[in-house]
């Protein structure tokens, strides 16, 4: 017998990942009706193929890998300047000006969630409850203090600063939200700045799902200059581009961010990645520079259309049914309320069992999220019409 110890914290954290915890239900359902059609619109995984541009990409990229002249072994540190500059250029086209000296490639959003609590300390961590299940769960591994930030009808999923402690906190904040799909404005995200930057605190803020967004709302913090001294910005490939499986992000580390004794968090996150990360293939990172292309963007946006579309088919119905809901239009996401007081796991169980149909329950995202449900729009079109016509049979 081994007399090694485990880190404790983990004994903090549920018995099964969320999406781990769906898998096996569906799992169990489908060995018992092996003949049934199950829709999945749970987890967040895009249906659409990479984008002609991106595949083209990837095609000349491999194509260099094979010959001596440019071949090409370990990345750079923090990717290669062609991406980081592209990423930059990204920034200027909704008016946010990035150097491509604080962009750090990596291979998923959920990855640098996860790692940056590396290079931080024992500080006060604030989380919006309902949010992804990553946030909590990466913290609590670290031994770290979590305070939730709850999230409700009547703030409308938006979580503001109001009525907290003056002190100094990291502050997670994800918008568009995941699972909600609720939006910051420009004037909520000053609130927010002026408190960490009176406070001393830190923002993590995921822009996972910034191309989703519809009208003149922010695309990234840094659309309030002053984040620049108190917030990183995390982002990716995955939803914009259809990277799920692909993998490529980056994290936004402004010099700017210095601690009271003065230590730099962009030289601690960058050492931390050059001694835990091996960085992000050239295959890949040349598809994602031709996805931020003007062409490679123009098909980008023509899938996340096709994936707003779902949302809308999926939107009328709730309207149609009255039930209440939020997201679905900067948002690939549908947040609703569980009908007839239902909890969130009984009306997983009710879908999949009635209808075939999988979900996920907002009791996964938080206590907040106890008596909603999340469906996304990922689907395909024939997916998301049955789904919507088994939905309206049903309720």
């Amino acid at each position: 017998m081994m007399k090694i110890k485990t880190n404790e914290h983990y004994s903090n954290l549920k018995q099964s990942y969320l999406f781990s915890e769906i898998a096996k239900r569906v799992q169990a359902y489908k060995t018992a009706h092996p003949d049934a059609d199950v829709i999945r619109l749970g987890i967040g995984d895009v249906t659409l193929p990479l984008p002609q541009t991106v595949v083209e990409a990837m095609h000349r990229a491999v194509d260099e890998m094979g010959v001596q002249e440019t071949f090409r072994g370990y990345a750079p540190d923090f990717g290669y300047d062609f991406l980081r500059q592209a990423i930059a250029g990204h920034y200027a086209s909704f008016g946010v000006t990035v150097s491509p000296e604080e962009i750090f490639i990596s291979d998923g959003a959920k990855s640098d969630v996860g790692n940056f609590v590396d290079i931080l300390g024992d500080n006060t961590v604030l989380i919006p409850d309902p949010v992804y299940p990553v946030y909590l769960d990466s913290n609590l591994m670290s031994g770290r203090t979590v305070r939730f930030l709850t999230g409700n009808e009547e703030n409308g999923f938006l979580p503001m600063p109001d009525g907290l402690e003056e002190m100094p906190y990291v502050i997670y904040l994800c918008s568009p939200n995941n699972p909600t799909g609720a939006l910051y404005s420009l004037d909520q995200l000053r609130q927010w700045v002026s408190f960490a930057n009176r406070t001393g605190s830190l923002i993590i803020y995921d822009a996972a799902y910034e191309a989703f967004i519809s009208g003149t709302e922010p695309h990234s913090v840094y659309a309030v200059a002053e984040a620049r001294t108190c917030a990183v910005e995390i982002c990716s490939f995955s939803k914009t581009a259809g990277f799920t499986g692909t993998r490529c992000a980056w994290t936004v580390v402004p010099p700017e961010l210095k601690t009271v004794d003065g230590v730099s968090l962009q030289a601690l996150w960058g050492r931390r990645q050059a001694t835990k990360f091996n960085w992000v293939p050239y295959i890949v990172q040349r598809g994602a520079e031709a996805a931020l292309s003007e062409e490679g963007m123009h098909e980008c946006m023509e899938h996340i259309s096709y994936y707003m579309e779902n949302a809308a088919l999926l939107a009328d119905l709730f309207r149609k049914k009255g039930i209440t809901f939020f997201g679905g239009v900067s948002s690939p996401y549908i947040w609703l309320k569980c009908p007839g007081g239902m909890k969130s796991w009984e009306f997983f169980d009710y879908l999949l069992n009635r209808v075939q149909i999988v979900g996920t329950p907002g009791e996964g995202f938080g206590a907040a999220g106890e008596g909603y449900f999340r469906l996304t729009s990922f689907g395909s079109r024939e997916s998301t019409v049955e789904a919507v016509r088994r939905l309206d049979a049903l309720l």
